[in-house]
Order: structure tokens, then sequence, then C-alpha cells
């Protein structure tokens, strides 16, 4: 099965290219996570603690919340994933 994409390249002022494109549907799509109004201080240690344990701050995320989530499975608050 496919899905259609449409992606578009914006600049503030001109429209650089827009193309239809047909990709294969995956069972591991990622997607995009975007968070706002995270205190400063707290995003500085989120950084400090990757940077101590020499990962990327999106690896110490995954797992953090990988790890939050077995723990609700765990629970019983949550389904069981794949």
């Amino acid at each position: 099965m496919y899905r259609v994409v449409n992606i578009c390249c914006f600049t503030p002022y001109t429209l650089l290219h827009s193309r239809v494109v047909k990709r294969k549907l995956t069972n591991d799509f990622s997607g995009a996570l975007n968070l706002r109004g995270i205190p400063r201080e707290l995003l500085y240690r989120l950084k400090m603690a990757a940077a101590a344990e020499h990962r990327t701050v999106k690896n110490l995320l995954l797992d953090l919340i990988q790890g939050k989530i077995q723990e609700l499975e765990r629970k019983g608050l949550l389904p069981k994933g794949k």
C-alpha cells in the first residue's frame, strides 16, 4: 500500500518547489515532536545529563520515554505494545 505525500518547501518569499511523492507505507514511520515552553534551566540540565552519559539529547529522551511507557505497561495502566 502506498500513501501520497505532498512535499513543499517554502521560504518567506517564494515557493521553491512542490511535488507529489509516493512513499511505501511501513510500520516504522518516524514522527516529530516539538516541545515548547521548556524552562531554560531544565533544558540546560537535560543537555548536561546527555553529555555526562556521552549521548545525544534525542537518545536520552527516547530511553526515558521508553522506560516510562514500560513502567506504565507493567502497572497495567497502558496496554502492552508490540
